[in-house]
């Protein structure tokens, strides 16, 4: 007499088409999303790999731990499945109900093969329940970390979109910093005006927090530090944006910015830095305004 995990493997191998027959039909009726020709297809071959992948791990694989080598092929198509769902933006209860659903087809054929046997049918059928239960939520997990990891890089990209160095004038940086500055956007900030200083060989930096809605010990910190990390470059740095209520903050946190030289604008800023350069901006005339006051 064939082992339960034999079993499993030959009424998968003997029934693998119309298991994957009503399999399919079931997604369809539980999913409330529409699928193009290219996906259904695409559902079709993953499906089919699945099932595949369940019968050659179920003729030696233990039923209980999915962890062994047995199972190998069958996380290598779930991982896959899951990941491809999760950047479609399926959830990871509706990628979970994509193993979940196979129980009812499943559970049918082993009802038919274990009809004179009651007992075998309720020890296999609460045996094959736990194994998909069981890489049911191994889809979920690896959905949940693809979601996770998109939204970090998302997170990344964000950070590197809001800190973006402008080149004002020849040698002359700005840095205009928007939102709340922690530890995370502080290394960004620090290395893509680090990278723009050696790169574009400016010798001032314009750090504008106009638009940064709060500053405490911790911002100020942060500022300190990147700062001191462009001084070690080379380029001195300028802190523009500093409003009253800014100031008045500093001062209360007892934070030293004695060495750090400070604007309220980022004109005056510019305007600064350009002196720094050993240049002037002077308001030329245009011909037509010489020419009406002569």
């Amino acid at each position: 007499m064939p082992t339960r995990a034999n079993q499993l493997a030959d009424i998968l191998r003997k029934n693998q088409e119309s298991l994957l027959a009503q399999w399919l039909t079931l997604q369809a009726g539980a999913s409330s999303r529409h699928q193009s020709a290219t996906e259904e297809r695409q559902t079709v071959s993953e499906s089919r790999n699945l099932l595949a992948a369940l019968s050659e791990g179920a003729q030696s694989g233990d039923l209980k731990n999915i962890s062994g080598a047995e199972w190998a092929r069958v996380r290598d198509v779930l991982t896959t499945f899951s990941a491809n769902r999760a950047k479609a933006g399926y959830s990871p209860t509706e990628t979970a109900s994509f193993v979940f659903s196979l129980k009812e087809p499943l559970f049918a054929r082993l009802r038919e093969e274990l009809a004179g046997d009651p007992q075998s049918l309720a020890h296999e059928t609460w045996s094959v329940s736990t194994l998909l239960d069981s890489f049911g939520l191994f889809t979920t997990e690896v959905a949940q970390r693809t979601r996770e990891d998109i939204i970090s890089r998302q997170q990344q990209e964000l950070l590197e979109l809001s800190t973006p160095v402008v080149r004002l004038w020849e040698n002359v940086l700005a840095l205009p910093l928007i939102g709340t500055l922690d530890s995370a956007r502080t290394q960004v900030v620090m290395q893509n005006l680090l990278e723009a200083i050696v790169n574009t060989r400016s010798d001032i930096a314009i750090i504008d927090i106009t638009v940064v809605p709060t500053v405490d010990t911790l911002v100020a910190q942060h500022l300190l530090k990147t700062v001191a990390a462009a001084r070690l470059m080379g380029a001195d740095c300028i802190i523009s944006g500093i409003r009253p209520q800014i100031a008045q903050t500093i001062i209360h946190l007892g934070v030293d910015l004695a060495d750090v030289t400070t604007k309220a604008t980022l004109a005056d800023a510019f305007s600064l830095a350009l002196q720094r350069s050993g240049l002037t901006v002077t308001r030329v005339a245009s011909p037509g305004t010489s020419a009406a006051r002569s």
